[in-house]
């Protein structure tokens, strides 16, 4: 895994973790930890040759960005560069949260840290990957969909401009918005316990989807799969906590969507509008963080202005309810069976059992005629024992 399991580590009473092989350098929440990323194979010639064939021109602003296994080459790479790229940047890996506040035009994401001192910011820079093709690019991509992508493949030798088409991506990430904003019952699928703040962003959605009239499941199931989240027939869009690697999981094959964090706060805060910077680190969204969006007051539902879904054309609700007033304690007296529309109300499992005409197997005690087992067939389906074998 690309994350640390301090979960695992805490059950043998670890006071510190050393983490090997691929990590998306999520800062930890509880434990020091120390990455041993290991030192893939890198050609720093071929490599620098092929930032020559992709940048011609020697004035060009590029951010060199690398997979964590090719970390151990940047510096040579950077000696061969620099004297003839005066304009370039390389990034620096970061484990966990650097102490103080970011600087004015520094980056901070994905374990990368690097400073743009140009007065238009990353627009002005391209971007130069070190390493294949994978989520981590797919993420980098999405995150900085305002500068041109190239990259170079250890494996293969080659460079290549990325032609990957981050507006069509886009389109289909903010579909998955546009269900989700008709979605009435949520699936949060918890993807990580190590991430710092993961249980904070827990709350935040619960409290989200809660305030949009939406209800919610919590749902701790590993490494999500459609088999798995098939079993939730009644939830219509998963969202998934994981870090910023594995947040983007293409639900394609899926029975229902799963969307991030980000995307369930565009569909259910009216306050956070598409900017066009896309957030793939949940911790983003937490009060603190630079793209936190308070959520608005409650607006009366008369008042309320009804919005068209894109998708099904009908009429929905975009308002938020007020925060929760006092309850009275919940009750411990038994429920009698009457009940069961009363508790559909508040069960998403209940009300969609409600709408099945197969609602599963019934007792139906003393309607069913009393009779004595008798023997069954013997043998497999397609030969039973008791059947005759017809002659050719």
């Amino acid at each position: 895994s690309c994350c640390v399991d301090e979960v695992a580590a805490e059950h043998v009473g670890a006071e510190a973790l050393l983490h090997y092989g691929p990590a998306c350098l999520s800062p930890c929440g509880k434990l020091p930890v120390l990455h041993i990323f290991g030192q893939q194979p890198l050609d720093v010639g071929r490599c620098a040759e092929a930032f020559r064939e992709l940048y011609p021109e020697q004035q060009s602003c590029v951010v060199v960005l690398s997979d964590v296994v090719y970390a151990h080459a940047m510096g040579e790479l950077e000696q061969q560069l620099c004297p003839e790229y005066p304009n370039v940047i390389f990034s620096r890996l970061v484990c966990g949260d650097p102490p103080g506040p970011a600087a004015p035009g520094e980056e901070r994401k994905f374990g990368r840290q690097f400073l743009v001192e140009t007065a238009g910011g990353l627009q002005d820079y391209a971007m130069f990957y070190v390493g294949a093709e994978g989520l981590a690019l797919t993420s980098f991509m999405l995150t900085w969909n305002c500068c041109p992508f190239s990259s170079f493949n250890p494996v293969t030798g080659c460079g290549r401009r990325e032609t990957l088409n981050v507006n069509r991506a886009l389109m289909r990430r903010l579909y998955l918005v546009e269900r989700a904003r008709d979605a009435g019952v949520v699936g949060i699928l918890v993807g990580t316990l190590g991430v710092a703040g993961y249980l904070a962003v827990l709350q935040h959605l619960r409290e989200l989807l809660r305030r949009a009239g939406k209800r919610s499941y919590t749902l701790a199931m590993g490494k999500p799969n459609p088999a798995k989240l098939a079993n939730f027939l009644e939830v219509d869009v998963f969202v998934l906590v994981a870090c910023a690697q594995n947040s983007l999981l293409d639900s394609s094959d899926f029975y229902r969507p799963v969307v991030t964090p980000y995307e369930l706060e565009l569909a259910c805060n009216p306050a956070r509008e598409w900017t066009g910077n896309y957030l793939t680190d949940f911790r983003d969204l937490l009060p603190g963080a630079c793209a936190h969006v308070e959520l608005p007051p409650a607006v009366p539902e008369a008042e309320a202005v009804p919005d068209v879904s894109l998708i099904s054309g009908k009429m929905r609700a975009t308002h938020l309810c007020g925060p929760p007033t006092a309850q009275p304690p919940p009750s411990t007296t038994l429920a009698c069976r009457d009940q069961t529309r009363a508790l559909a109300e508040i069960s998403p499992a209940a009300s969609f059992l409600e709408s099945r005409s197969w609602r599963g197997l019934e007792q139906q005690l003393g309607q069913t005629p009393v009779s004595k087992a008798v023997q069954g067939r013997r043998g497999i389906a397609i030969a039973y024992e008791d059947e005759g074998c017809e002659q050719p």
